[in-house]
């Protein structure tokens, strides 16, 4: 058997493989092209953020001022307690919160929005009949005449018992804290308390006790906020203006009203996020973060002039400020003349911490988006009258 030479191929050198310089260009340009897909996709990943961050600053005003309107369309319902009785005498409080002339709200120090760039408004409403019947005012006697009256000064009033309950059923339905809106029968006169022990029964009526008013019915004073936290008679804590529509004498055939208000107002505990809060039956939910305005303004009857000014008033101080004609007609603070309601809202997204976020908004040249919006809302029940 022969045996023949094996033969091998000569090994070229491009069959060795890459070279060191190629690999190192081969590894220099994935490091380039992994750079600039990484560089896209953060800056891709910023923009959806930022986007995202927009859409849920829209869809936040729209449903806060959605659930705004919803709940002023309605303000001054369940007065109508007796076919004697005017319906809504009072439907919306307001507290304006006004900047001192020729200052901001802003504090550009600490980029933080004080108190003064949020109002606060009360939708005012009467308690379910059912759960909260109304009752009519005596003295401690509890008979129904013109004569047994009630005086708000004395920080004690008295009830009688309310349709198909007894005294005590009655005094059961009302709790310390409550407040109550005093009533005459012809609605020209009215007063607020807020209830500090739980009403008792003593002899033939149900007796009620808060602090005092003054004796004009009205609840001015520093502890104005304890007294009449819904500014109902309070005036800010300021002098009322006369005259007013305020008293603090209820007799038989007067009533005595259990309210069920709902407060929009802004937190600003934690001054990165003011949220608007809205307060019903002592429940708070957060209606919507990040806010940076809520004004309230609104328009006053004239009866003289049997007319609504066209000019929106945000300074209960000065509700007589944009009319002719003198108080009674158009006194401050007289919210019993509130006919039509604007709220303003101005919120942010969430304040972006990311570097290569440039982006700086006019308003205030922060890293966030703002947007604002307005809602106008004529509650149907304070104008029925006119």
């Amino acid at each position: 058997m022969s045996r023949g030479l094996l033969h091998v191929p000569k090994v070229g050198r491009r069959d060795k493989g890459f070279s060191l310089l190629e690999l190192m260009v081969a590894v220099a340009i994935f490091i380039l092209a992994s750079a600039s897909s990484l560089m896209l996709f953060s800056r891709l990943d910023t923009t959806a953020n930022q986007q995202q961050g927009m859409v849920g600053l829209n869809i936040g005003i729209r449903n806060a001022a959605g659930q705004l309107q919803l709940d002023l369309a309605n303000a001054g319902t369940g007065y109508y307690v007796g076919y004697n009785i005017p319906s809504w005498p009072v439907g919306v409080t307001i507290i304006n919160n006004v900047p001192a002339a020729g200052t901001s709200c802003y504090n550009a120090t600490t980029n933080s929005y004080t108190a003064n760039c949020f109002d606060q408004i009360n939708i005012l409403a009467v308690a379910n009949s059912t759960t909260y019947p109304p009752i009519n005012a005596t003295d401690s006697s509890g008979a129904n005449g013109t004569s047994n009256c009630s005086n708000t000064s004395k920080g004690v009033a008295y009830g009688q018992a309310a349709t198909g309950l007894t005294l005590a059923a009655t005094a059961a339905k009302y709790v310390s804290g409550a407040q109550l809106l005093f009533l005459t029968s012809t609605g020209q006169s009215l007063t607020a308390v807020v209830l500090t022990q739980a009403p008792t029964v003593v002899g033939s009526a149900v007796k009620f006790t808060f602090n005092a008013t003054n004796t004009d019915g009205t609840n001015t004073g520093a502890n104005w906020k304890t007294n009449d936290p819904l500014d109902i008679t309070a005036c800010d804590g300021n002098t009322c203006p006369t005259p007013n529509n305020f008293g603090d004498q209820f007799c038989g055939g007067d009533w005595i009203l259990q309210l069920a208000p709902i407060t929009y107002q802004v937190s600003t505990a934690n001054q990165r996020d003011p949220q608007l809060q809205r307060v019903q039956g002592g429940t708070t939910t957060v209606v919507m973060d990040q806010i940076l305005g809520f004004k309230v303004g609104v328009t006053i009857w004239n009866s003289v002039t049997d007319s609504l000014p066209t000019q929106y008033n945000y300074n209960a101080a000065q509700y007589n400020a944009n009319n002719t004609s003198p108080p009674p007609y158009d006194s401050a603070y007289l919210f019993s003349r509130v006919r039509s309601v604007r709220v303003s809202l101005i919120a942010r997204t969430q304040p972006s911490t990311d570097p290569s976020f440039t982006f700086r908004n006019p308003f205030d040249g922060g890293p966030y988006v703002v947007q604002g919006a307005s809602v106008v809302v004529n509650p149907r029940n304070l104008s029925m009258n006119d």
